[in-house]
């Protein structure tokens, strides 16, 4: 894939023997998932910020446990449709914080103590490690190396450069769950997942909340159908000003003005969510003689090896996915590999799913369909609403659907897209009919269905690509 750079060790060997390690792991999010077998090795794991990485203290794990009170929230609202009255009085934010993090904080605690003083072949060193040469870290002022370095330092978010946005002040989904009291206005900057699944929670809890983001539609890296219809549907619970970006902020009489097309929006609070870049350079990777790409992730090959020999990388340092279960994924690769020289694994990357927990739920595996015809891929589409299912009619779901994109000549799932009630849940068969190269057919008609669950309408978005590979192809200015 690239020329592996040899590294001299004339200036390691200058290294006191304290320390020098066996490997040297740089984050404590995934390269914290240490397999039994490495417990012969002496290793450094080193962690510049909270222990146990973002998905723990403020990423997955934390989000979604406020999602949940969320949806309870929303679905009050709908209540009245099912013939029952459940009404929201109000959320007692500080409560539901506390659940979370009193939760949350005593695991990331335990695991960074259980790091200093439960694992005798470990030492925690708590720092920022810099790269100085090859195979070489300073953590501030100690310098150590290893003949094996696995770098999985993450990412952090990016903040746009909007006059007055640093003067003014403002959250990221570093801080934006620990707020004090739950704000009556906020804004948010960004339309992707962190920005949907934030306004959720808070628009659900009770914030009015106002949303910025440059695209005509929110998630718009899914599929078009599954966000214009997500778009459409959030429009009626927070207040959407697409195609713009805010041109200036500034602080208003103890409020935050946020200026924007032409108009000027106050809000209480302000969170930015407009993507996250790799910590690469806070590593100083290219000093370590790292090969990175343009925007800053580390390049690695299959078997997770940078272009310097001995160094690996995984996770939102060396991929673009910035998904948990890739990053570990990747760290089990990347460890079988430390320690097996001679029998090398690789990554597998053909059926990465991805979920967005707002409400609607939202979750995508494969191809969308414009990547498909792109491509040159002759597909048929399926699709079933959930109102045309059972469970369905019990929702009173009239907006969810599955869809799906099928090769017409192989009948393979191409890719897979679900928005509505337990999306990330129904989207597991095809992701497996993609990773196990499933038909169509094979996974609609060979096994059996249970009656009436919401998963029929998988099945029956599956059917409906099948009836339509057994009709003629459309002509060509019809699709």
């Amino acid at each position: 894939m690239f020329t592996v750079v040899v590294p001299d060790h004339q200036i390691a060997d200058r290294v006191p023997e304290q320390d020098r390690f066996d490997l040297i792991i740089v984050g404590s999010g995934s390269g914290n998932s240490i397999p039994g077998y490495l417990a012969d090795h002496r290793i450094a794991l080193i962690e510049r910020d909270v222990f146990g990485g973002t998905c723990l203290n403020r990423g997955c794990i934390p989000s979604k446990m406020f999602v949940l009170p969320a949806d309870i929230a929303v679905e009050a609202s709908h209540s009245q449709r099912l013939g029952i009255d459940v009404r929201f009085h109000g959320a007692d934010w500080p409560a539901i914080r506390d659940r979370v993090f009193g939760r949350i904080d005593p695991i990331a605690e335990g695991g960074r103590q259980y790091r200093e003083s439960g694992t005798p072949n470990v030492t925690l060193i708590q720092g920022t490690a810099r790269f100085v040469g090859d195979r070489m870290l300073d953590v501030e002022g100690r310098t150590i190396t290893a003949p094996q370095i696995l770098v999985a330092a993450g990412s952090r978010p990016v903040i746009p450069p909007i006059p007055g946005l640093v003067e003014t002040g403002f959250h990221t989904s570093d801080s934006i769950m620990r707020l004090e009291a739950l704000p009556e206005r906020l804004g948010i900057i960004g339309g992707g997942y962190i920005a949907c699944e934030m306004g959720h929670v808070f628009s659900g809890l009770g914030s009015q909340v106002s949303m910025f983001n440059r695209s005509g539609h929110l998630l718009r890296a899914h599929d078009h159908d599954i966000a214009e219809r997500f778009t459409e549907l959030f429009a009626h619970r927070v207040d959407l000003h697409l195609r713009h970006l805010p041109t200036r902020i500034e602080r208003r009489d103890g409020a935050i003005a946020i200026h924007c097309a032409g108009e000027v929006i106050v809000v209480d609070e302000l969170l930015v969510a407009t993507g996250r870049e790799p910590n690469s350079d806070l590593l100083d990777a290219e000093l370590g003689g790292l090969a990175c790409h343009h925007h800053g992730t580390i390049v690695v090959d299959q078997h997770m090896r940078t272009s310097v020999e001995g160094v690996w990388a995984i996770g939102d340092i060396a991929n673009e996915f910035q998904l948990k279960h890739v990053a570990n994924a990747e760290a089990q690769v990347a460890f079988w590999n430390i320690a097996h020289p001679d029998d090398l694994r690789s990554i597998d990357y053909k059926a990465v799913p991805a979920a967005v927990f707002t409400n609607p739920q939202v979750a995508a595996v494969g191809m969308t369909e414009r990547q498909a015809r792109e491509a040159g891929h002759d597909v048929v589409i399926g699709r079933r609403d959930y109102a045309g299912t059972a469970y369905g009619w019990a929702l009173e779901d009239t907006s969810s659907f599955c869809k799906v994109i099928v090769e017409r000549d192989s009948g393979l799932v191409l890719g897979a897209h679900i928005l509505g009630p337990q999306a990330a849940t129904l989207i597991q068969p095809l992701i497996q009919a993609i990773q196990f190269e499933q038909t169509a057919h094979e996974v609609a008609h060979g096994q059996y269905w249970i009656h009436p669950a919401l998963t029929e309408v998988v099945e029956n978005a599956l059917i409906d690509a099948l009836e339509r590979l057994d009709s003629p192809p459309p002509a060509p200015d019809s699709i």
